[in-house]
């Protein structure tokens, strides 16, 4: 017999097994029985075979029809946005299954706790590649038994899908303040931290630091705008200065060539000539065109923040606290690879579906929604902290990592910050300023 396998030896030349899953303790007392050889007269030497055949054969039609007649799953859906930006660093180059490694994992961990409490869970994969209808992959899924879906896809194809369907979306990547504000949805819980929530972590950061006097700077895409409004909605907030913002033109053009080192030593401090005398250089630049470019770059020698240097990540691959190292070592064993932000915010999606199904005790996913949906839901993603769900817009509350690329160099909120019922809505839109109708 091995763990988790009884094998039945037919004679010393063959055998096979039987997962002991599907075997009661009466179903293998008898197979373990029957293995014993009887003491029958001579010339009855087929009489052990046929009898052992017989016994495991009835036993494992009646136990494996029983198992899958009661087997029930919840089936859990990942759209996944195939449309990756280039970067600047290599190292930063996303691996194809990026979200998808964490959302497997998630799985597994649930199917580990479930696997005690008769619970099961699958993931439906669905990449969606350029000519893909996002709402037809989603009509796909709801017809294969899916009513929980993660989705890395942008906003404006987040919208169109909660707006398609009345399945839960979780949305795992897109960081837009508008999804938690006026552009809100009652089903979509959003994993991801906002724009609002990166930014906040990060001034809170060089506030404590008494770094207060900033130099903006932000590219020319309409995310780096956003980005850029939201750096300068937290300078507001905890009272930091912007004296002055510049902005970088992305003109195109191929951004690693022979001599791109050579121009970029060139290009980088005639950016930032001239600023006046500031404490810190924050960047918002998510299409990742020049920020990677300032670091030890810049004319004077000052700190880069934002989207380059220290960065407000949802996870680093280099965290080790409270847990984080155990959780990093089982994803580089399914995943050969350190774990990113993406792959974090899928893994706790995950995650928060199987704890909320195990907590009430269903596998249907209208119970499972409304148990995660109630005030004592929480999460353990080790991070310190339980992270729960604002009832206001269903922005999933979480600390901030501050991130040099290298180690974890703060968590956000920072000391000093308070708040009336959580520190943690300290990152974001709070109750009083928000702007979302569900």
């Amino acid at each position: 017999m091995a763990y988790g396998q009884i094998f039945i030896l037919e004679d010393q030349s063959s055998a096979f097994c039987v997962p002991a899953a599907v075997l009661s303790p009466v179903d293998t007392f008898f197979i373990l029985a029957c293995m014993e050889r009887p003491k029958s007269p001579p010339g009855n030497s087929l009489g052990r075979r046929a009898l052992i055949k017989k016994a495991t054969g009835a036993a494992l039609v009646t136990t494996v029809s029983e198992v899958r007649a009661d087997e029930v799953s919840v089936r859990v859906g990942y759209l996944r946005w195939a449309d990756r930006r280039p970067t600047i660093s290599l190292l930063d180059k996303p691996a194809p299954d990026e979200g998808l490694a964490g959302a497997r994992l998630a799985i597994s961990d649930n199917n580990t706790t479930g696997r005690f409490i008769n619970q099961k869970f699958e993931l439906v994969d669905a990449p969606l590649r350029d000519g893909d209808t996002p709402a037809d992959a989603l009509k796909d899924m709801v017809g294969k038994g899916v009513a929980l879906v993660m989705t890395d896809a942008p906003a404006a194809v987040l919208l169109d899908l909660a707006a398609a369907s009345q399945v839960t979306l979780f949305n795992i990547a897109a960081p837009d303040d508008a999804l938690r504000q006026e552009s809100c949805r009652g089903n979509v819980i959003h994993v991801a931290p906002s724009r609002a929530m990166l930014a906040d972590a990060l001034g809170q950061y060089l506030v404590w630091k008494k770094w207060t006097r900033w130099v903006l700077a932000y590219g020319s895409h309409p995310d780096d705008g956003l980005l850029a409004d939201a750096y300068r909605r937290s300078a507001k907030r905890f009272g930091a200065r912007i004296l002055k913002e510049i902005e970088y033109k992305d003109t195109g053009g191929a951004r690693q060539t022979d001599s791109g080192v050579v121009q970029t030593q060139q290009q980088m401090p005639v950016f930032t000539q001239g600023l006046p005398d500031y404490d810190v250089l924050v960047t918002a630049d998510e299409n990742e065109v020049f920020a990677g470019y300032l670091p030890y770059r810049t004319w004077d020698a000052r700190p880069v923040t934002g989207s380059a240097g220290l960065r407000p990540v949802s996870w680093s691959a280099s965290s080790e606290s409270w847990g984080g190292a155990q959780l990093q070592d089982r994803f580089i064993r399914i995943a050969h690879r350190p774990m990113r932000p993406r792959d974090m915010q899928a893994w706790t999606a995950g995650r928060m579906i199987g704890e909320a199904a195990s907590r009430c005790g269903s596998m249907d996913p209208a119970k499972i929604m409304q148990d995660m949906r109630s005030p004592d839901f929480g999460i353990a993603a080790y991070k310190g902290q339980k992270l729960t769900l604002r009832d206001w817009d269903w922005q999933l509350r979480q600390p901030i990592l501050l991130d040099d690329g290298r180690t974890v160099v703060s968590v956000s909120p920072q000391p000093g910050f308070l708040h009336q019922s959580s520190e943690l809505d300290t990152l974001g839109f709070d109750r009083p300023e928000t702007r979302c109708k569900l």
